[in-house]
């Protein structure tokens, strides 16, 4: 599990789009960020993995249509199930399509936004996945997760089966919330618990769920009928 960045320090940033507008305009707002820098911009898939290998960023900003090597191909590399130092991806794209989201955050990107979300929205994902959190843009999040859980998945890949210690009550209650999409503040305020106590009961579950985020929290949750008010 990723370490979150260190309070107080800035939060490093990669860039990786084949538009240089695109790239311009990210690289803009959020350097004027008091807490987020901008340490590298790739053009391509093939450029923005050897970067942040080199770098080691702590968030990655990767568009999916690029040159050489796709977003969805890069994601896999540097966050994928299988890499022993996974770093944190936020998948920014201009298509809603679900493949793409469902293949981001199977390869494991901890974000999805589209371009159209705005700048804050860009900002806070930053944020929350160098916090060891996860966004995903609001218009996507729930009819995602429905069709992610869905879809015939590997065996290996699969979250349905049972944890290996039982959730307790309020660890549910914080799981349906992450499903539908609440970030910590919303379910800390909701439950009437302080927000250190949600990061606990999420932690705790990760283990029990043998999760790597809260996109697969959320994920467990619809598979296994958790994700809605009294369940």
């Amino acid at each position: 599990m990723n370490v979150p960045v260190p309070s107080g320090a800035p939060i490093r940033v990669l860039i990786a789009d084949d538009q240089d507008m695109v790239r311009t305009g990210f690289r803009f707002f959020l350097d004027a960020q008091p807490d987020i820098t901008v340490v590298a911009e790739a053009a391509d898939g093939e450029e923005a993995v050897a970067l942040a290998r080199r770098l080691r960023p702590d968030v990655c900003l990767l568009d999916i249509r690029m040159p050489k090597l796709d977003g969805l191909e890069a994601t896999r590399l540097l966050a994928g199930p299988d890499v022993t130092e996974p770093m944190r991806v936020v998948v920014v794209t201009t298509f809603d399509l679900d493949e793409y989201v469902y293949g981001a955050l199977r390869g494991g990107a901890c974000g999805f936004l589209l371009k159209d979300s705005g700048p804050t929205l860009l900002a806070e994902a930053v944020r929350a996945a160098a916090a060891g959190d996860s966004l995903v843009s609001p218009s996507v999040t729930v009819r995602l997760l429905k069709h992610v859980t869905a879809e015939p998945r590997p065996a290996a890949a699969r979250r349905g089966a049972p944890p290996a210690e039982a959730l307790t009550d309020r660890e549910l209650d914080v799981v349906r919330l992450v499903a539908l999409g609440r970030t910590n503040a919303e379910i800390a305020a909701e439950l009437y618990v302080s927000l250190s106590t949600v990061k606990t009961h999420l932690s705790s579950v990760q283990l029990k769920i043998a999760a790597r985020n809260r996109v697969e929290i959320a994920a467990w949750a619809w598979q296994n009928g958790y994700a809605q008010p009294g369940t």
